[in-house]
């Protein structure tokens, strides 16, 4: 069963992937953008902040609402995305996966 997506599992991901083409740090400079697939839809979205404009990590707060499972009841940002929804990097107008974008830059 697929995990939820939430901001633990992305700082875990971070973790995972330091120093690796796997995060938005070390990718950037070869034109890839923070994004989100939803396996479910083949949807591909781009990461944005809650206002719209575009992040330079992965943020959850700007993801369309049928995505988004739960929020802080007191703040209003996204605490948990469907399972569907996964977390990797767009380039070109393909998604890669983080597993993807490591080896495109190892």
């Amino acid at each position: 069963m697929a995990q939820t997506l939430t901001l633990n599992t992305l700082e875990a991901d971070n973790r995972s992937f330091a120093g690796t083409g796997g995060i938005s740090q070390g990718n950037w400079h070869c034109g890839f953008i923070p994004g989100f697939l939803d396996r479910e839809t083949g949807a591909i979205y781009h990461s944005r902040r809650a206002d719209g404009s575009p992040a330079s990590f992965h943020a959850l707060d700007g993801l369309p609402d049928h995505l988004i499972l739960a929020r802080d009841p007191a703040t209003g940002r996204v605490m948990a995305i469907k399972a569907s929804v996964i977390a990797g990097f767009v380039r070109w107008g393909c998604f890669y996966t983080r597993e993807q974008a490591a080896c495109c830059l190892g």
